[in-house]
């Protein structure tokens, strides 16, 4: 084994002399550099983690060449000596800095939680979350030097009305977090000790027969996609998104049905819709005739994307009601639209369950053991309710007899 002095005259020998070998440095012990016929040189530390029994390891410090020359790699051997002092193997140290610079920088492990999740429902809550809120304070910070101070920050930079949203994020966090325990990725969470945003209350907003109307007649003067849109919330009790993002392959005028996918579904749970006179006279309108299209989006915007515009679409709406000579509108929502279809259903003496087969809505009656006993679709119950639901509204819109009898004071059960 060779010993001398490792400096910039005998490597650069060593390298114009094309040899093959180590050349230990004879003052730090266990500095060294190996050069190859080639006139290629690389640093090394040799080391041993305990006593002279224990195996020796060797530590590639870097190649000859910037940043590292006989003197820079020397003050790194020394630093890394310093470690091995300490009893930390700089193998294992410089293993873990890059595997908290790739694999454990939060941005690359929320997306690898990401895909850990169920797509359907709770996937969809996790990916918005880190998408919007989380990854843009986070960023590429790795995942074990996260701090109560960063999570803290996330949610100061939510809006502060946004208390369901904090609430969303806030489950996603501490699931991650929880996941990363269960790896042995992290071994505590940043997030103990705090406490859980309090809960929304629930909103009991339903609109009248009357606010019902107006909303029909103002909803088509606002947008080509959202004015059916709105239409088709109040007919059939949807979600938002599931009905703007409404295909043509999923609706069928012979069948008169809706056959919403599991993968389109909030909860992920697939539902079937049927249609009733006000629905089929909808989408006429929107495909122009009865021979509806087969495929391709209901609602396109002009660029072939799903409208989203749903703000600047019920601001419309809101300043036209303003304008049609009826009474102020209590503040309201889309959402709300959904609970006035609960609540009407109920006024029509339409049985619970079948309120919530329409709304897809897992409660009561479709969860624990009645989910997995309880098999039964309710499609004809529906197909009554459904018609029921759109001779209603005729009624409400002057178009024929009412099927309920003068408004009431009724409490439902908030449909999701």
């Amino acid at each position: 084994m060779a010993t001398g002095k490792v400096i910039k005259r005998t490597v650069d020998a060593l390298r114009a002399a094309g040899i093959d070998g180590f050349l230990w440095d004879e003052d730090l012990k266990g500095f060294g550099v190996r050069t190859l016929t080639s006139g290629a040189a690389t640093y090394v530390l040799q080391y041993r983690m305990g006593g002279r029994e224990a195996k020796t390891r060797r530590y590639t410090i870097g190649s000859h060449g910037s940043p590292w020359t006989p003197v820079t790699a020397r003050a790194e051997a020394e630093r890394l000596q310093i470690l091995v002092a300490q009893g930390i193997d700089p193998a294992e140290a410089d293993k873990q800095r890059r595997r908290e610079a790739v694999d454990l920088a939060f941005s690359n492990y929320a997306d690898r939680f990401t895909k850990s999740c169920d797509p359907k429902g709770w996937g969809r809550v996790v990916e918005q979350g880190l998408r919007i809120h989380i990854k843009p304070v986070l960023r590429d910070k790795a995942l074990t030097k996260i701090t109560r101070i960063d999570v803290v920050e996330v949610f100061d930079r939510m809006p502060p009305n946004q208390q369901a949203n904090r609430r969303n994020v806030f489950a996603v966090l501490r699931r991650l977090f929880k996941w990363a325990i269960s790896r042995g990725d992290i071994d505590r969470s940043p997030m103990e000790g705090m406490e859980t945003p309090p809960a929304v209350k629930a909103r009991d907003r339903w609109l009248s027969d009357d606010e019902l109307r107006r909303i029909w007649t103002v909803a088509p003067q606002t947008h080509r996609c959202f004015g059916p849109i709105v239409r088709l919330l109040i007919v059939t009790g949807q979600r938002r998104e599931e009905v703007a993002s409404l295909s043509w392959a999923e609706v069928s005028r012979a069948d008169r049905l809706w056959r919403l996918p599991s993968e389109r579904a909030k909860n992920g749970e697939p539902n079937s819709v049927p249609l009733n006179d006000l629905a089929i006279a909808i989408l006429d309108e929107v495909a122009r005739g009865p021979n509806w299209p087969r495929r391709g989006r209901v609602f396109a915007t002009s660029t072939g994307h799903n409208f989203t515009a749903y703000d600047k679409g019920k601001k419309k709406v809101d300043k036209l009601l303003n304008e049609d000579g009826g009474e102020p509108v209590a503040p309201w929502r889309l959402h709300d639209l959904r609970r006035t279809v609960a609540t009407g259903l109920q006024r029509l003496g339409v049985r619970f369950e079948v309120t919530e087969a329409i709304l897809n809505h897992v409660g009561a009656s479709r969860s624990g053991v009645a989910a997995i006993y309880q098999r039964h679709d309710w499609k004809i119950e529906k197909e009554q309710a459904m018609r029921d639901w759109g001779s209603h509204l005729q009624a409400v819109l002057g178009h024929g007899p009412s099927l309920i009898p003068a408004p009431a004071d009724f409490e439902i059960e908030q449909a999701a």
